[in-house]
């Protein structure tokens, strides 16, 4: 049994929630509220005569120009204001995309979403990359641990929490779209892309968490984008800089990784981001994805985003998704490989794509595009039901009806202490004791030595905790941190002499299969402030360890976990 939430957490998640919840509903219909998808042509209750909420976009879309409406395929990065200024009324962008760069106070950064959203008629999708932990975009947000982390906590609540704070946090600046959360399933330990983005190697657990995550933006007004499809968790190869290969057969993937993709549909997820990776034997499963015949060989070496296959066949088909599908950037190597820049955004329509996200030249790709609708290999419908189901997923979120944040309030909704206390408190619940050989833990009323990555901070919070904090020749245990260190665990191990060692793996957990040397091993999952004080609370045993293991490690199963009591 996991332990209860703490009263500190409910307290400041009752505070944090109203604020959210009224975030994305300027416009008061329920549409907006739910975060219901609809299909082109759906009418709504038959229990109302009261027409659709979104009932009016196809006649928007009709009264559009080609220009405009290939414009709202693209999101984009923009260098500055007066670059994204620039792009908004040269290409009639759908959206842009936050990095850093883009963003420097919470004010700042409020004042230039409304000056973007004022200079395009249609209400813009403003995105960032915020995953919280090892992906994180925004500088100035609550700091959560990370998808790993809250695998390890195991609770539904945790994660929407999590997401609800992020994503106010997020809609308090003008941004309005956040692509996460990962919904991939982490089986690899070498996958150097995903890893800690996961929430674990289990579907089950990883499609619970997606839910609450799913549920968690979307209640504070930000859409959300479960990704990446068809499921990046087995690979060896990073999509940025390659090409990966994955050799699941449709029945493993039924089983691994389409689980978190039909639970985030089931709980209306307003966009799901494709993968650049190549899966043979998934696309030859599904030769309705290819115009109802075998895929040639050329297509089975297709990315999945550029696959009808994968995207007309298995997330439209198989799946039954009629959302937004958007690719994933198409700067990454994974996607440029095989094709050039004004050929994949062409062809990633044509597989079901809905937007494209950061093509390397915006001109060169939206010019592609506009040609391909002119000369018809892109058709006119097919063109409006991509840009119906973005304008639809724009209304869900309130857009139509209030695309501004308040500059003046939005230093006030960031980093409460309520958002402060629910950092914490997932934090505490998920820290895994791993093994702990004549009970060498809790620490307090030894010496301790602390060593490795972080040390200094981890000094810090112990010696807050109560431990006493010295020197390792006259300690009586010394705690190695690390990060990633993957064989090089043993060693530093070794090294240390023959006084008891307690390793803490502060990133990914793997580095637990090389401290079998180590009396005690924790896993900690993140270098965050928040995770690093958690672990000084269990190491001191003012908490005791709830957490349980997310993926396999150090030959324990996942759901494995050591308790003080």
């Amino acid at each position: 049994m996991r332990s209860t939430r703490p009263l500190a957490f409910a307290a400041a998640l009752a505070v944090t929630l109203p604020v959210a919840l009224t975030a994305g509903c300027d416009d008061g219909s329920s549409s907006a509220r739910s975060g219901s998808p609809r299909s082109p042509g759906s009418s709504g209750s038959t229990a109302s005569a009261a027409p659709a909420p979104d009932a009016w976009i196809p006649g928007r879309v009709a009264k559009m120009s080609v220009r405009e409406k290939v414009g709202q395929l693209f999101v984009t990065r923009f260098s500055s204001r007066a670059d994204g200024l620039a792009k908004i009324r040269k290409y009639h962008v759908g959206g842009l995309i936050y990095f850093p760069n883009n963003m420097s106070t919470p004010k700042r950064t409020a004042a230039q979403s409304n000056a973007l959203q004022k200079a395009s008629t249609i209400p813009l999708l403003l995105g960032v990359d915020e995953e919280q932990g090892i992906v994180s975009r925004t500088p100035f947000i609550t700091r959560f641990p990370g998808n790993m982390a809250l695998g390890a906590a195991g609770n539904p609540a945790d994660a929407r929490a999590a997401a609800q704070v992020t994503g106010t946090e997020l809609r308090a600046v003008g941004i309005n779209l956040d692509y996460a959360p990962d919904a991939d399933v982490n089986v690899n330990p070498r996958n150097p892309v995903i890893g800690l983005r996961s929430f674990g190697a289990d579907p089950g657990l990883v499609s619970k968490l997606v839910t609450g995550a799913v549920n968690g933006y979307q209640a504070a007004g930000v859409a959300a984008s479960a990704k990446h499809f068809p499921g990046h968790g087995d690979t060896a190869t990073d999509s940025h800089t390659g090409l990966p290969v994955i050799k699941h057969s449709r029945a493993m993937w039924e089983r691994l990784d389409a689980p978190p993709f039909r639970a985030a549909i089931a709980a209306n997820v307003d966009m799901v981001m494709t993968a650049h990776i190549v899966v043979p034997k998934l696309i030859k499963s599904v030769p309705g994805g290819v115009g109802g015949r075998p895929p040639t060989a050329e297509e089975s070496g297709d990315p999945s985003t550029l696959s009808p296959a994968v995207l007309t066949g298995l997330l439209r088909g198989a799946l039954g998704y009629q959302g937004v599908i958007t690719t994933d950037s198409l700067e990454m190597a994974g996607v440029r490989e095989k094709y050039g820049d004004k050929v994949a955004p062409v062809r990633a329509i044509q597989a079901g794509a809905d937007q494209l996200l950061m093509p390397p030249s915006l001109p060169r790709a939206y010019g592609a595009v506009l040609a391909a609708v002119q000369s018809g290999k892109i058709t006119q419908r097919r063109l409006d039901e991509s840009v119906t189901r973005v304008l639809r997923l724009k209304q869900r979120r309130g857009l139509f009806g209030s695309r501004t944040a308040d500059p003046a309030k939005a230093d006030a909704v960031i980093g409460t202490a309520a958002n402060k206390a629910i950092a914490r408190s997932v934090a505490e619940h998920s820290i895994t004791l791993v093994r702990n050989e004549r009970h060498v833990l809790p620490l307090k009323g030894r010496k301790v030595a602390v060593t490795g990555p972080h040390s200094a901070a981890l000094r810090t919070a112990l010696r807050r905790q109560g431990v006493t904090v010295t020197s390792g020749g006259s300690a009586d245990v010394t705690v190695l941190t690390t990060v990633n260190a993957g064989g090089a665990t043993a060693a530093e191990i070794r090294s240390l002499g023959s006084k008891p060692v307690v390793v803490a793996a502060l990133g990914r957990p793997y580095d637990l299969d090389h401290a079998g040397g180590a009396a005690a091993a924790l896993a900690t999952y993140s270098t965050s402030a928040v995770s690093i004080t958690a672990l000084a609370k269990v190491l001191s045993g003012a908490v005791n360890p709830t957490g349980r293991l997310p993926v396999p490690v150090a030959g324990k199963k996942v759901g494995h976990g050591l308790g003080y009591r």
